[in-house]
Order: C-alpha cells, then sequence, then structure tokens
C-alpha cells in the first residue's frame, strides 16, 4: 500500500500526455486504447455478468430489434432480439464468437443507419471510449425508436476502491475517461433515469471494480489487460502494483483493512445504469 505522499506523487501516472481522445487505437478502434495490443484475451476475463443481463433485459421491455454500440465481443448481446453490433476496433471484432450478431464496423459519432432504425439500443461499458460523447449519443438517439441502455461508471464514485491505494494512476486514468452522468444525462435528452447497479461478488465481468473481494485476481496480467485503463500507466505501475499486492495480501495487511471486501454480497461501487427514453 502506498504512503499518502506516495499517492500524492503517483496521482495522475499516464505515460502519453496527449489528451486521451487525440489518441486513436492503432487496429481501427476510434477511442484512445490501442485493442490491437490489448484486446487479445479479453474476451476471456470479460464474460457477461447475469445480474446485469438481466438489468439489461428487462429494461428493454417489448424490445424486438437492437443496436449495440461499441460491442466489443458481444457480451452483453440479448439473444432474444434482432442485434445489430458496431464495433469499431478489428482485434475485439476477431473474438465475437461463432453465430454471433452482425457487426458493423463504425463508430458512434457516425452511424451508418437510418432514423428510427431500431427499436432499442445498448452501450456497454463503452462511453469512456467515444471521441464525442454528445455527438455519439446524438446519434444513437436518431437510429432507436425506443430505450437506450447504457451501462458506464460514474467518475465521481470510483475512488471507493481498494485500487486506489495500490495503483492510484489507474483510479485517476479512469476518472479522466468517463463521462460525468450529468453529461450523461444532457446529451441523452428526454426522460433519462440513472440507478446504481450493485456489484456481485463474484462478478464474472472483470473490470476492475469486479475484483472488490477478490485482490488476487489483478495480480494476473491478463485481468489487468482486460481493463484498458492499465494500458496508460506505463510497465513500472504494474510491476510496482503487483509488488506491493502481493507482499500486502502475504503479510495479511490488505486483509487488515478490506478483508470484509471478501464476503460482502455485493459492493455499491461506481457502476450505473441509464436508460435515456423520447
Amino acid at each position: 500500500m502506498l504512503a499518502p505522499e506516495e499517492r500524492s506523487r503517483w496521482g495522475g501516472g499516464r505515460t502519453d500526455q496527449r489528451p486521451l481522445a487525440d489518441r486513436p487505437g492503432a487496429d481501427g478502434s476510434s477511442g484512445d486504447a490501442d485493442y490491437g495490443s490489448i484486446g487479445p484475451g479479453y474476451a476471456r476475463y470479460r464474460q457477461p455478468e447475469p445480474a446485469f443481463v438481466d438489468a439489461i433485459r428487462a429494461a428493454l421491455s417489448d424490445a424486438r430489434t437492437l443496436v449495440n454500440i461499441g460491442a466489443g465481443a458481444g457480451s452483453y448481446e440479448p439473444d432474444h432480439l434482432a442485434v445489430t453490433a458496431v464495433e469499431p476496433s478489428a482485434a475485439m471484432r476477431a473474438q465475437r464468437p461463432p453465430g454471433a450478431a452482425p457487426v458493423v464496423d463504425a463508430v458512434a459519432e457516425d452511424l451508418p443507419f437510418a432514423d428510427r432504425a431500431f427499436d432499442a439500443a445498448l452501450a456497454s461499458f463503452t462511453l469512456h471510449q467515444w471521441r464525442d460523447l454528445h455527438r455519439g449519443l446524438r446519434e444513437v438517439r436518431r437510429v432507436t425508436r425506443g430505450p437506450i441502455v447504457i451501462l458506464t461508471c460514474d467518475p465521481a464514485a470510483l475512488e471507493r476502491s481498494w485500487l486506489g491505494d495500490y495503483a492510484p494512476e489507474v483510479i485517476a486514468t479512469e476518472a479522466g475517461r468517463y463521462p460525468a452522468i450529468a453529461a450523461v444525462r444532457s446529451g441523452l435528452g428526454g426522460t433519462v433515469t440513472v440507478r446504481r447497479l450493485p456489484i456481485p461478488l463474484g462478478c464474472v465481468d472483470g473490470f476492475s471494480e469486479a475484483y472488490y473481494g477478490r485482490p488476487e485476481a489483478l495480480l494476473d496480467p491478463g485481468a489487468r489487460r482486460a481493463n484498458s485503463a492499465w494500458s496508460f500507466v506505463g510497465r513500472e505501475v504494474e510491476v510496482r502494483f503487483a509488488r506491493a499486492l502481493r507482499a500486502n495480501l502475504a503479510s495479511g495487511a490488505w486483509d487488515d483493512r478490506y478483508g470484509h471486501l471478501r464476503t460482502l454480497p455485493t459492493f455499491d461501487g461506481s457502476l450505473r445504469f441509464v436508460v435515456g427514453r423520447p
């Protein structure tokens, strides 16, 4: 665990200091992360969490057609709807399983569909990759007749994670990438509801907070690679993080402070479930 003065020193450690939105992915993705490098193996760690699947299905109500924006490997695509996926990253498209919905190489800000072409839209863990949030949300609203369902994180709530004690650079990077919930509200327009989405202890969708009670899992480099924020902080941060966490797990220091999380059924973290309606 880092001392307070060290946390201050390391409180914003991206190795590339260009604005995040100015650094496109090398594999065709429009966002800041290079999924050509970090995407392989992503689907192994980022499986659809059943509790989130149920929330999405309920929010989609009686929709029959769906556009999935920033679809990635297709984790949350409903199997009971006619889905069209949109994914600009070649590395992520390559991981879509056989029989997955047809996928279009496009970006949220420029969707190649007619007005009101779909009953509903889904955007899960993708807003932070969009170059222009409001333009993207306007496009999604343009092509959607009904609900727009969004899974995202509230950057103001990220400090609740124990990860901030070990890798504050990751928390700072995530907070700088995820749009404020107020911006999502204003971009969607219409009627917008936002609620906290509890994270289950055994969450199988391996974003950072999914490991709130399973710290050992983040000693796996693949688990970290499946969280794009780690790709911005530099190898030295990962080495320091793994060394400190491994030592504190061995000594019991992590459990002395955070051991109660190991049996906490759900964690009220930064995850937010947003539904916009016309």
